[in-house]
């Protein structure tokens, strides 16, 4: 169990690490407003922390920064979460407050805002498409020969394709298509599409259209639609703003696991509500290592559909971070949940 001014102390070094990026000294811990110990106690008392493995004594510097351990007591006892100023509120609702329609630009939009408000890198891990269902479905003719497919989702996700039309297949054919699909295959989720193509939606399209054969075979691979989840990074290149990533090597460990979705996806996915904080070595992946991750779901209709976070050194402004992305989740939850009333 901490003392009060053991406390005290372990805070004021997280606070002036996190600014500094330096060491912290028990002489400038001391010269602080709301420190009233010498230099002395505090040393004392920072070498108790230490051997508690909470503070690190880098090389041969005079000065303390936070273990990870340290980290985790700040976050989880001693943190108040940054409550956003007028202005930043303002600035994040009039973001939000622009005429977007698709559920994609509002996830791009929600990265881009995170990493310019934290400096860090912001990941949106979009809804999983497996649980969507179809909304609506169209044929557009391009060309002689091709079409454009396009599928909208009850999350407002489209997913258009190309297809090549028969020859044997003319307007009047497509439209009545559109039709039975619309008919047949609104609000059936995306991974039985196909098995409801094949099975049920086949035999109103034989009774109605000669050469249905053909059709169907035109849209089978286009509705074989995989369990995928989508990311959205924002800021990747604020890492070479940190001190600790001024090893390139260090950069391009993370920056390739980035790469990974199918990684990222593992570590994004949550079935809790609420902020989320995973220090270093929590994050169980090597490239992390000197990373921390907070994240935040957010919903669409009441239902749980994704989640936002921001990834950064551990010397992360956590107060802050915290305080941005709590905002940001719940901003877009509601516009979320407006779209898919709207719709």
């Amino acid at each position: 169990m901490l003392t009060e001014r053991q406390l005290l102390i372990l805070h004021a070094i997280v606070d002036d690490y996190i600014r500094s990026a330096e060491p912290v000294g028990s002489r400038s811990i001391s010269k602080r407003e709301d420190i009233t110990f010498s230099p002395a106690t505090i040393r004392n008392d920072m070498a108790d922390l230490e051997e508690l493995g909470f503070l690190e004594k880098p090389h041969s510097s005079a000065g303390r920064i936070p273990s990870q351990k340290g980290y985790r007591y700040y976050v989880d006892h001693l943190l108040q979460p940054h409550r956003l100023t007028a202005d930043e509120r303002l600035d994040i609702r009039s973001i939000f407050s622009e005429r977007i329609q698709e559920l994609e630009e509002v996830i791009q939009h929600s990265a881009r805002i995170l990493s310019n408000m934290t400096s860090y890198i912001s990941l949106v891990l979009g809804p999983e498409m497996f649980e969507a269902t179809l909304k609506n479905i169209q044929i557009i003719p391009l060309s002689k020969g091709s079409a454009i497919l396009i599928l909208v989702t009850d999350t407002g996700h489209v997913e258009n394709q190309t297809i090549s039309v028969p020859e044997s297949i003319d307007a009047s054919d497509l439209e009545r298509t559109v039709n039975i699909l619309n008919e047949r295959l609104v609000g059936v989720p995306l991974y039985q599409l196909r098995h409801k193509l094949k099975s049920e939606v086949g035999h109103v399209l034989r009774a109605h259209i000669q050469n249905y054969e053909q059709i169907i075979g035109m849209l089978l691979p286009s509705v074989d639609l995989e369990k995928t989840e989508k990311i959205f990074y924002s800021g990747k290149t604020n890492l070479l703003m940190q001190p600790e990533f001024r090893d390139i090597e260090k950069v391009r460990i993370l920056l390739n696991m980035l790469e990974e979705d199918e990684k990222m996806n593992q570590i994004l996915r949550t079935p809790h509500s609420g902020i989320q904080v995973k220090i270093g070595q929590e994050n169980k992946l090597e490239a992390f290592d000197n990373c921390s991750l907070i994240t935040a779901s957010y919903s669409i209709g009441g239902k749980h559909m994704g989640t936002i976070g921001i990834l950064g050194p551990t010397r992360m402004e956590y107060r802050r971070v915290i305080g941005v992305l709590d905002t940001v989740s719940k901003d877009l939850t509601k516009l979320l949940t407006r779209l898919y009333q709207q719709g």
